[in-house]
Order: C-alpha cells, then structure tokens, then sequence
C-alpha cells in the first residue's frame, strides 16, 4: 500500500506540473489587433542571380569583329534587331556619296569639253549662249564635291559608331551585380502608426 500511494502522490506531482506549463504557455497576454498583419512566409527564395565569369576579351571581340565586317560584332553580341539600322545607315551614306560623285563628274567632263572648244554638251543647248555658263559648271563640281566629302566623312563615322556600339554593348552584357552590392527590400513595422511601413535597403562594401 505505502508504495502504492508513493506511485499516486508522483502521478499527481507530475499531472499538476505538466498541466501548470501548459497553462503558462497559454495564458499569456494577447497582442493588439492589426489591421495591417504581417506574414512571416517560411518559404525558401533561392537566389536567381548568377555571377558569370568576366571575359575580358569579349569587347575587343566585338570590336575587331565589327571593323572587319560592319554587324558582325553585332551578331557576337546577339543584338540582331541592329544589323538592319547598321547597314540602313551605311546604305544610305554609300547612296548619298556615290550620287554626288556621279553628278561631280557629270559636270566635270562636260567643263572639259567646253575647254577644248566643244559646245554640244547637254548644258549648252541650241541658243548662241549655254544654258549653264563655264562659272556655273565649276559651282556645280564645287557643290558635288563638298557633298561628296562630307557624305563620306559621315559614311566613315557611321562605320565607326557601328565599332564603338559593338564594344560598348559586349561591356554592357558583362554588368552583374556581385555580393558587394545589394538591394533589398524589407517591411518594418510602425508602433507609432500602427501602421506596415515598405523600405529598400542598398548595401555597398568597398
């Protein structure tokens, strides 16, 4: 008997104790109500961000690919949607000077002609005096060539640009963010408000 009761007194011990935790856990003081809960998500978010190795030859790649064939830099860059503006811009300005050469010497022979004494060019016409006189034959080959040159200055600093775009645009997809910069957003909860306050961070190490 003695040790029968010994047995009920520790069961009762220890159901008083367990049920007493219990009830601490339990009782405690309830928080206020939010209107603006926050949800602690246990959701693992796996960083998306990888940091490829730096090539540095890509941009001079690009760039001798580019001068050796205007678009081909371009296309090491995968930027396809520029091959046609590189070649519509190269097009044009080849167009335009070539046009002005033609008409430059157009008038430059016929000036000739006038010099060796021939009057049956297309300018002179059936009258006693040309239509377009000597001075306005020398205008007109001055005029053509200007345009002919400046056309071809602009034809030459398009096919530059073409270069340059090709090695900026390789140094451009090489730009990752590493772990020494980071940006990211956080929630913070107001007391004074009662309110969920949205903030960005930005984290720099040198």
């Amino acid at each position: 008997m003695p040790n029968k009761r010994v047995y009920i007194s520790l069961l009762i011990v220890c159901f008083v104790s367990v049920f007493g935790f219990a009830q601490t856990d339990t009782d405690s003081i309830p928080a206020p109500a939010d209107n603006n809960p926050i949800t602690i998500s246990n959701e693992v978010v796996i960083d998306s961000v990888v940091n490829k190795p730096l090539n540095i030859l890509a941009p001079s790649k690009a760039a001798f690919y580019s001068a050796m064939l205007p678009g081909l830099g371009q296309v090491y860059n995968k930027k396809y949607w520029k091959i046609p503006i590189v070649y519509a811009a190269l097009g044009t300005g080849i167009y335009i000077y070539l046009d002005n050469d033609k008409s430059y010497n157009r008038y430059r022979d016929v000036y000739k002609r006038r010099l060796a004494g021939h009057t049956d060019d297309e300018f002179y016409g059936d009258g006693a005096t040309p239509k377009v006189s000597n001075e306005g034959l020398i205008r007109a080959q001055n005029t053509f060539r200007r345009n002919k040159e400046l056309s071809l200055l602009i034809t030459l600093g398009l096919y530059v640009l073409n270069v340059i775009d090709a090695n900026v645009d390789a140094h451009l997809l090489q730009y990752n963010l590493d772990e020494n910069l980071a940006l990211k957003p956080h929630l913070q909860f107001n007391e004074k408000e009662n309110s969920t306050d949205l903030g960005v961070t930005l984290n720099f190490k040198f």
